[in-house]
């Protein structure tokens, strides 16, 4: 039998994989066009490999990946309602969405699993390179905070140059932050992200010039 590890690294890869799979999606829609866009599947994709990585981070109890997850949940969820596509979901779902955040949470209190000494001060490697993670993910989140109020000023959902930036920039951070961390899910997912991200940041230059 597979060890608890297995299972673990699993919901990782799956969720990268879908990550991975909405950012080719994206860029092949992007080459065909020739310039960047924003399909309607990069963003449902996105929202269900955001709950597996949350997942994924709280079985490896890191903090830097939760962190990274909470904070573009409601974004992925927000771009979905931009493109007209939300309510297309089933109400149960809609529901499921908008509470998972939440159910986490209570699970975790009552459970006693909680513990933000656990979270923030880990043992089983430096602090600093827990913080060097948490800074990542915060650099890497920022690109949806900065794609979040670009698409309202505009209401579409756009992914303009600033966001390939930060992607680029956060993902470069991350994956040295996952050397240290030895995680393969999140040494895989990074490096097909460096190459996306400057393949669109390429298109981009071109379609400006």
């Amino acid at each position: 039998m597979l060890d608890s590890s297995a299972y673990i690294y699993g919901i990782g890869f799956i969720a990268q994989i879908l990550f991975s799979s909405r950012t080719f999606y994206q860029w092949l829609i992007s080459e065909k066009q020739k310039k960047v866009i924003a399909p309607r599947f990069f963003w449902q994709m996105s929202l269900l490999a955001s709950i597996l990585l949350f997942v994924y981070g709280y079985l490896r109890n890191d903090f830097a990946i939760m962190l990274g997850q909470s904070l573009t949940y409601f974004i992925y969820i927000r771009n979905i309602q931009l493109e007209n596509q939300w309510y297309k979901f089933p109400l149960v779902s809609r529901v499921f969405l908008l509470l998972f955040p939440i159910l986490v949470v209570i699970y975790y209190y009552n459970n006693n699993t909680f513990d933000i000494e656990k979270l923030l001060f880990e043992k089983e490697f430096s602090n600093s390179v827990l913080w060097l993670g948490i800074l990542s993910q915060i650099t890497f989140t920022l690109r949806f905070v900065y794609q979040w109020i670009y698409s309202e000023r505009i209401k579409i959902s756009k992914l303009p140059k600033g966001f390939w930036v930060l992607s680029l920039i956060g993902s470069l951070l991350i994956f040295i932050y996952a050397i240290f961390r030895k995680d393969p899910v999140l040494l895989l997912g990074h490096f097909f992200g460096i190459a996306i991200y400057s393949r669109n940041l390429f298109l981009i230059k071109k379609e400006y010039a």
